[in-house]
């Protein structure tokens, strides 16, 4: 057993008490403990807004791009263990531990590529054109983006400890704002690991980087009108922060990523001889087995006309079937177990919910080991009528096929019943019908992808997130929005319209440096 510390206020401090309990979800071993009970977290946000801002926003935009390139170098020197601690501590097989870890060196990478896009900006970007205010071009109007004053507080998801990380981390330092980083408890040794990692690097200026391991404490209640929250989990969980009195009084910007019953709809066209068919059942295969289905964007319902269910469940459940299931250390094994014993509940619990209205056609909610968090792939039918499937997320490896009539209009309205979605995916070789299912399900969802015959063997997944591609939903995901290239900066600079003299107000704000 280790104790996981906290870097605080320029230093590593384990909390007090015996702490919360970290397992091997493969044996149920107890890995760690961690806590952060007495740090003074007043003292956190005050280090990372005195300290850490400043010197982040000296370095202007292409030298903290710079920063991070050289944090994506220093993470990946230390890749081998960063998978093994995945392995051990999130129940990843070595091949899901490498889409979250390089995930993560590659988020950080490319962010630090877009910084290049910004070219010679220091202390803030220019935002789009200026554009004449008075009866002459003389009063003159620029928008520009200048980094906040304040710290961004990220509290992380146990799924994706690596990425999640890096991902919120790579926008805000590029931004020029301190972060405060607190992983999700279950799995947060290979976050630990990463923190060890960028402290010892000394890349960044002291301050620009905190790291809790464990609660938030009052964190919350103590944040101001120049501080960022950026919060993924559950819907539940998101809710309950972004109604914080604290925050709500101070109009905190809150940035929420959270749950998704994620639609992959099978048109009516694509048959079994179709290249598009094929990279439907392979999408549906991967996003319900890997990381044990614990990705927010796995897809949760699979829309299938109704003649062609019969054939979809049997090549899905003959798919799901070559998966094998086991110790995620051993080479052969394609799935591991869900991270907790708490995740482990609650997923069999989803499944009993969903088979009240469903028929499970493969899998189940009985454990498959006497050790260990362990749950078959789980794939379900829905009976007509049936709401818990549009409703519920299971997280886990888990989707339920839902018959359709195969009209756009129906796909569309089943699609949009989840009430809002991180990512749909579309598989269509029909122009007219893809159209009509894209424009119908996009304001309801943040990503829409679509496959068909041409892009069979060059589209990557729908259930991987790229830097350069907006992630985020409405409604029940989240309404919130990461990532997207620059876009993603957004939550932590201050869009501010400056109005004045052209000679000044458009050289100087407008992106060169001379002044008038």
């Amino acid at each position: 057993m280790i104790t996981l510390e906290s870097y605080v206020q320029g230093a590593w401090r384990a909390g007090d008490g015996e702490g919360r309990s970290l397992f091997n979800p493969t044996t149920e071993e107890p890995l760690a403990t961690c806590s952060t009970a007495g740090i003074d977290f007043g003292a956190v946000l005050d280090h990372a807004r005195d300290t850490g801002g400043p010197a982040l926003r000296e370095r202007g935009f292409a030298r903290r791009g710079e920063l991070l390139q050289a944090l994506s170098s220093a993470i990946h020197d230390y890749r081998h263990e960063l998978l093994d601690l995945s392995v051990k501590n999130g129940g990843n097989t070595r091949g899901d531990a490498k889409f979250d870890v390089d995930g993560a060196t590659g988020t950080l990478a490319a962010y630090a590529y877009f910084a290049k896009e910004v070219g010679d900006c220091d202390a803030f970007l220019p935002d789009g054109e200026g554009v004449k205010l008075g009866r002459t071009a003389r009063f003159w109007g620029q928008h520009i983006l200048v980094p906040k004053r304040g710290a961004a507080i990220h509290v992380n998801a146990f799924n994706f400890p690596a990425w999640n990380m890096a991902e919120k981390m790579a926008c805000a330092l590029l931004a020029g704002v301190p972060v405060i980083e607190k992983p999700g408890t279950p799995s947060a040794m290979v976050a630990w690991r990463m923190a060890q990692v960028i402290v010892e690097s000394e890349l960044l200026p002291e301050g620009a980087f905190q790291f809790l391991c464990g609660s938030a404490g009052d964190l919350l209640e103590r944040m101001g009108p120049q501080d960022t929250l950026a919060f993924t989990g559950s819907s539940k969980t998101g809710a309950l922060l972004r109604g914080n009195p604290n925050l709500v009084r101070h109009n905190v910007h809150v940035n929420v990523e959270a749950d998704s019953l994620n639609p992959a709809i099978l048109g009516p066209d694509v048959d079994s001889e179709a290249d598009a068919y094929d990279l439907f059942v392979a999408n549906v295969t991967l996003d319900m087995t890997q990381k044990a289905g614990q990705k927010c964007t796995a897809v949760r319902r699979i829309l299938v006309p109704a003649e062609r269910c019969e054939d979809v469940v049997r090549d899905l459940v003959e798919s799901l079937g070559r998966v094998q299931v086991g110790d995620p250390a051993e080479s052969g094994t394609r799935m591991g177990p869900v991270a907790s014993q708490s995740q482990f509940d609650d997923v069999r619990d989803g499944i009993a919910a969903l088979a009240a209205e469903a028929d499970v056609a493969c899998g189940g909610a009985d454990p498959i080991r006497d050790k260990g968090f362990f749950i078959e792939p789980t794939l379900l039918v829905a009976r007509e009528e049936a709401r818990t499937v549009h409703e519920r997320e299971v997280f886990g490896p888990v989707a339920t096929v839902v018959p359709y009539s195969g009209a756009a209009d129906e796909a569309i309205a089943l699609a949009n019943r989840g009430g809002g979605g991180l990512v749909a995916s579309v598989y269509s070789n029909v122009a007219g019908w893809k159209r009509e299912v894209v424009l119908g399900i996009s304001p309801w969802h943040g990503r829409v992808w679509i496959g068909s015959d041409r892009v069979a063997e060059q589209a990557l997944p729908p259930g991987m997130v790229l830097p350069a591609s907006t992630h985020g939903g409405p409604g029940r995901a989240g309404g919130g929005e990461e990532l997207g290239g620059i876009r993603g900066l957004s939550p932590y600079l201050q869009r501010t319209a400056v109005q004045g003299f052209q000679g000044f107000v458009g050289p100087s704000f407008g992106g060169s440096w001379s002044e008038g």
